[in-house]
């Protein structure tokens, strides 16, 4: 009877020792699994990284931030600003791609709006750009040369030198009225505006000779290539008490002239208004 008890006992405890011996090969099994603490951080760094590239990619933010860096610089130093640009695909097969641009903006005091149309066709090597359908669309006004350089380079469709000319042209409008500005300021009982400061003209009036006037013509000229030239010229009114000395006042055209190419033009339109409007 003791020998059964005995034989219970030893197959109970056998069988313990089974279920604890399967018990530790599962612990060593998991345990396996386990990462150290240097590995866990490696781990969360890792994650961490692929979740910021997820939302906003480094090299990308850096790039367009680089990009818009770039145009704020061109825009300000051409002095043109864009408003409006929209794009739209016309037509896209294999290697040829045709999109229409719009786009409107100011360049100084002058507005402009354009469309044309953009044939890219990628080669194993490169990628060709031709620019068709030029429109331009701009309020010339008085500036007869201007209207006819807009429908040049609207033949040839070349953007670059439309640009280019056009802020030239724009800044040396922007520049004569600043001037303009600037002596009907420093001298508002002499200097006349008549057409305002961006007007083509300055009237300097002597406050001791009644009726002597110089006018200081400003042109600003441009040609169909889209070089942009400044024609500076002086043209005097002489009262009829003075016209004994019309051969020296007559001369004064051509001193001026010679003035500009010495002084420049602010000095010289300064030296004219000291020496004939400030007389005493």
């Amino acid at each position: 009877m003791e020998s059964d008890i005995y034989q219970v006992y030893e197959d109970e405890i056998h069988s313990l020792e089974e279920e604890i011996e399967m018990l530790i090969q599962k612990f060593e099994k998991q345990e396996s699994t386990f990462y150290s603490d240097e590995e866990i951080q490696i781990s969360i760094k890792s994650l961490e990284g692929e979740s910021k590239r997820h939302e906003s990619p480094p090299d990308l933010k850096a790039e367009l931030d680089c990009l818009e860096s770039d145009l704020s610089f061109l825009m300000k130093f051409t002095g043109v600003w864009f408003t409006n640009y929209s794009k739209e695909t016309m037509e896209k097969t294999g290697n040829k791609t045709i999109q229409k641009h719009r786009l409107s903006g100011t360049c100084y005091s002058l507005t402009f709006q354009m469309e044309f149309q953009l044939l890219e066709i990628q080669s194993n090597e490169s990628i060709s750009a031709v620019v068709t359908d030029l429109s331009i669309i701009m309020e010339c006004g008085e500036y007869s040369d201007l209207s006819n350089f807009v429908s040049s380079a609207e033949e040839r469709g070349n953007l670059l030198i439309f640009f280019r000319s056009l802020s030239s042209f724009a800044e040396w409008c922007e520049h004569r009225k600043c001037t303009f500005k600037h002596f009907k300021a420093k001298y508002p009982d002499i200097v006349r505006l008549p057409e305002g400061p961006s007007g083509d003209y300055l009237v300097i009036r002597s406050p001791e000779l009644s009726g002597f006037e110089l006018m200081i013509v400003w042109k600003i000229y441009v040609d169909e290539e889209g070089r942009v030239t400044p024609v500076l010229d002086l043209l005097p009114r002489i009262p009829q008490a003075l016209q004994d000395n019309k051969a020296a006042v007559e001369n004064g055209p051509k001193c001026f002239r010679n003035m500009l190419l010495l002084l420049g033009i602010e000095a010289s339109i300064e030296s004219l208004i000291k020496s004939v409007g400030m007389e005493k």
